[in-house]
């Protein structure tokens, strides 16, 4: 089992920045990729960004360029920041991690971008 536990979220105005993280805990040995996903208000849950324990990363088109996805192995965390926020990034941010092929979730995180 994998426990997630994300903090960061807020309020920003359109143009601002704010650093998600994601700390996991329990079978962390097993962990490959971890990532953030985003679900809007009437949307589907959509990847933002991905990185597995390698260091490789994947980077939707809607953010890239103004998101980054980090991994610390050491403290087990994976962060996310996002800069030049705007009013279409506001959603609830969840960070997933897959582990010996299961997929775990976190509660998710409020981010909200004011215009």
């Amino acid at each position: 089992q994998v426990q997630l536990v994300e903090s960061g979220g807020g309020l920003v105005q359109t143009g601002g920045s704010l650093r998600l993280s994601c700390t996991a805990s329990g079978s962390i040995f097993s962990i490959n990729t971890m990532g953030w996903y985003r679900q809007a208000p009437g949307k589907q849950r959509e990847l933002a960004a991905r990185i597995t324990s390698g260091g490789s990363t994947n980077v939707a088109d809607s953010v890239k360029g103004r998101f980054t996805i980090s991994r610390d192995n050491a403290k087990n965390t994976v962060y996310l920041q996002m800069n030049s926020l705007k009013p279409e990034d506001t959603a609830v941010y969840y960070c997933r991690a897959v582990a010996s092929g299961t997929m775990y979730w976190g509660r998710g995180t409020q981010v909200t971008v004011s215009s």
